[in-house]
């Protein structure tokens, strides 16, 4: 939401510029790097936009996530090499101390597509604690199965953090947090994606613009708030992203997630 109609062109070069300068809007979601590496001139480009203590939560090449299907690439899954050359140095090189962390989101699969939760696990780290140590990591999971005590000492020992995520396919956050408490060395990375029992397709058509609150959660609201406040520490910063499938509006969504905040009686 901007404070006047734009063309998208405009808003390709100019947008994130005016994002960054809301105070409330101090971090942004890089989905694009999901489908393909990033070129270099265009982080050079959303770093150039954005004041110093802003922050870009980017998410690594689908073909290093993907089991099979669609996008799948055998050869790159989970490869520690492709993943520093192509996708985390030039992250660190172009970004620099804006970049918040490197995200890798696992689709919603089966445990056995991966042998298993402890044979998901133990290649998890061996992935982990290959990439170069000058990024943050977080994971991201959408199989329930997979989250147990393997996956949360494969985070630990592999330097890297749960990414805590609102959507139908996954936990519920409260749970998330009691199988999985945040570690000392991961960053901690919140995410209000999709609101129970929607798609996204669906919910886009229906909210589209994303210009209120369409259909507004104040259950997930508060498990959002709740998990902010549990996760936030001095020197650990929470990485927080929303989607405008998360209750029509991603910009409104924020203001009211900051209100249950600010209104809650601890501070």
């Amino acid at each position: 939401m901007y404070d006047r109609a734009a063309r998208p062109d405009v808003l390709s070069a100019h947008g994130l510029a005016a994002y960054a300068r809301h105070p409330l809007m101090r971090c942004v979601g890089l989905d694009r790097g999901y489908y393909g590496v990033i070129p270099p001139s265009d982080l050079a480009r959303y770093r150039d936009q954005t004041p110093p203590d802003f922050r870009f939560l980017v998410k690594a090449d689908r073909r290093l996530v993907f089991p099979s299907g669609p996008g799948a690439d055998p050869t790159l899954l989970l490869e520690p090499s492709w993943a520093s050359s192509a996708v985390v140095e030039p992250l660190v090189e172009e970004l620099g101390s804006r970049l918040g962390a490197v995200l890798f989101q696992f689709p919603p699969v089966p445990a056995e597509a991966f042998g298993g939760p402890r044979a998901f696990a133990e290649r998890l780290y061996r992935f982990l604690r290959e990439l170069p140590r000058e990024a943050a990591y977080a994971v991201e999971l959408r199989t329930p199965g997979l989250v147990g005590e393997d996956y949360g000492q494969a985070l630990a020992h592999g330097g890297a953090g749960h990414a805590y995520v609102v959507h139908p396919e996954m936990l519920s956050l409260p749970e998330q947090l009691h199988r999985i408490p945040p570690g000392p060395r991961g960053p901690r990375v919140v995410r209000w994606m999709l609101k129970p029992g929607w798609r996204y397709a669906a919910a886009r058509d229906a909210w589209s613009p994303f210009s209120a609150l369409r259909s507004p959660d104040p259950e997930r609201r508060r498990e959002v708030a709740g998990a902010i406040r549990s996760l936030a520490e001095p020197g650990q910063p929470v990485l927080s992203v929303v989607n405008n499938k998360a209750e029509g509006s991603s910009p409104l969504s924020v203001a009211a997630l900051a209100a249950e905040l600010a209104i809650h009686p601890d501070g």
